[in-house]
């Protein structure tokens, strides 16, 4: 399969169509990422085990329900991959990890405490409409107890989902909010009805039940180690391509 596929796509209709299909520079910034990684991996010594790739080849395996090595080497040929490529690329992936956790974990909690207000969350029930008009009336029937929110929400919410929830849209981050909701919402008090706000959304009523004080968990370890990550890694690549004149995007 592999030997086939190369000689039917050349490295030029690759090229082709990484161009026509506008991934060209993607693909580019991506092998010169790979590269930068590779780079600094080996002048700060860091390598990956047998053992450590073996690991990941047994999840793998798990996950695809590859009970047999037989099994993996035809899965592998029928995505028209060599086993040695297919260890390359795993030993990538687990290298990168690593480069990541050397450069920047001494970093996470430090940034953790100095932005902790952006991973905050609030248990948030909102209601959207589309007129301004009908955004006052429900903000005053509401606060006055005339209707409860949530059989507003039931009844008006342009959005059929949220109706069938009652306005409820989940334990949010502030982060997962625009700056103008997430302000208003965790600047406001538990259980205050938010006056109405109008985004392209539309017009929205917003009440915080409960708000949530951030704990650095591991999910939000990984997300400040990826974020970290990330923002060297194009500090990196921007440098490479405008001062490195060996590394270039140069067009075929």
């Amino acid at each position: 399969m592999r030997n086939t596929l190369e000689k039917i796509v050349t490295p030029q209709k690759i090229v082709d169509f990484l161009k026509s299909t506008i991934q060209f520079k993607s693909v580019c910034h991506n092998i010169l990422s790979k590269s930068i990684i590779l780079e600094h991996a080996e002048r700060t010594s860091l390598s990956i085990t047998d053992s450590e790739v073996q690991v990941e080849v047994d999840i793998f395996r798990r996950q695809m329900g590859l009970e047999k090595a037989s099994d993996t080497l035809a899965w592998l040929e029928g995505e028209g991959i060599d086993p040695g490529d297919w260890e390359i690329g795993i030993r990538d992936r687990l290298l990168t990890q690593k480069l990541k956790e050397f450069l920047f974990e001494k970093d996470i909690e430090k940034v953790f405490y100095q932005n902790r207000v952006h991973y905050d969350k609030v248990m948030l029930y909102q209601l959207i409409v589309s007129s301004e008009r009908l955004a006052q009336e429900l903000f005053y029937q509401i606060d006055n107890k005339e209707i409860s929110f949530f059989e507003a929400a039931h009844s008006y919410d342009i959005d059929e989902e949220r109706r069938d929830r009652c306005g409820y849209q989940g334990l949010l981050a502030r982060s997962a909010m625009t700056a103008v909701l997430g302000a208003a919402v965790f600047g406001a008090e538990a259980g205050v009805l938010i006056p109405p706000i109008c985004t392209d959304e539309g017009h929205h009523l917003l009440l915080p039940q409960k708000f949530v004080k951030a704990d650095l968990t591991v999910e939000i370890r990984e997300t400040i180690l990826e974020q970290l990550f990330h923002e060297w890694l194009m500090s990196e690549l921007n440098h490479r391509i405008q001062s490195n004149a060996e590394v270039k995007l140069v067009r075929p």
